[in-house]
């Protein structure tokens, strides 16, 4: 029978090493770019869907103001008068503004920040184990949480406020100044004492009105949770136009 291979040339087989290491190599091939993919999804798509999600929900909200209001819950209240009504989990809050990350830097604020269902592209008051003072409260604690990476990553750059940075909580009814006082780089993300009423290793030595920014740290990770404290410094009633505060002009 007629060898299929010309004359003079022998079949070289392949050593069962080399084959190994090329498929090993095709499939880290592979997995790179399913890493790549998922990277991608995580850190981009998932920033402009919930940048999508945030002002969908900030339009809502700033058309729901245009409608008349009941009864402003403001910290100047008669002590006899009604407490605003409490509001649920999802429900929208007002704006914060940080100058010090952007001119135009705002983001919504909603009730609910428990890690794992905290929504996307927003500030969560935190609901337990405290539970958020409103800012219009006589005294206690605006925690609040955000992403840091991914998923609107409105806190990416909390680690650059330092003490003196305002902070401008915007309502319906009332502008809310604070200052940063005090940050604190990394602590457990099991240290819940950092949004108690008086946080626990913030300047505070008792009660007063006072707001936290919480994050995850480092970048890309979800090990160690960081803290900005602050401190209210004044209200400002908001006029037909919305005169923002100077600290935002």
């Amino acid at each position: 029978m007629a060898s299929e291979y010309p004359a003079g040339r022998s079949v070289r087989r392949r050593h069962p090493l080399r084959v190994a290491i090329g498929v090993s190599g095709d499939l880290l091939f592979t997995v790179g770019v399913l890493f790549a993919l998922l990277l991608v999804h995580s850190l981009w798509w998932t920033n402009l869907t919930a940048a999508r999600h945030a002002d969908l929900s900030g339009e809502r909200l700033r058309r729901s103001w245009s409608a008349p209001a009941a009864a402003p819950p403001t910290a100047a209240a008669p002590p006899d008068s009604p407490a605003p009504p409490p509001f649920d989990p999802g429900d929208a809050i007002g704006f914060l503004h940080v100058p010090a990350l952007g001119s135009g830097y705002q983001v919504l604020i909603e009730v609910g920040a428990d890690p794992d269902t905290l929504a996307d592209g927003v500030a969560g008051a935190y609901t337990a184990p405290y539970r958020a003072a409103m800012p219009w409260e006589p005294q206690g604690n605006f925690a609040l949480a955000a992403h840091r990476d991914g998923h609107g990553a409105k806190f990416h750059d909390l680690d650059r406020l330092k003490p003196g940075d305002p902070l401008v909580v915007e309502t319906r009814d009332r502008w809310y100044v604070y200052r940063v006082d005090a940050t604190l780089p990394e602590t457990s993300k099991d240290d819940t004492g950092v949004i108690a009423p008086v946080p626990d290793g913030s300047p505070y030595g008792g009660p007063g009105r006072y707001i936290t920014l919480t994050t995850c740290t480092p970048v890309y990770t979800s090990r160690y949770r960081m803290a900005v404290w602050g401190s209210l410094l004044r209200e400002e009633p908001m006029d037909p136009v919305r005169t923002p505060p100077a600290e935002l002009r």
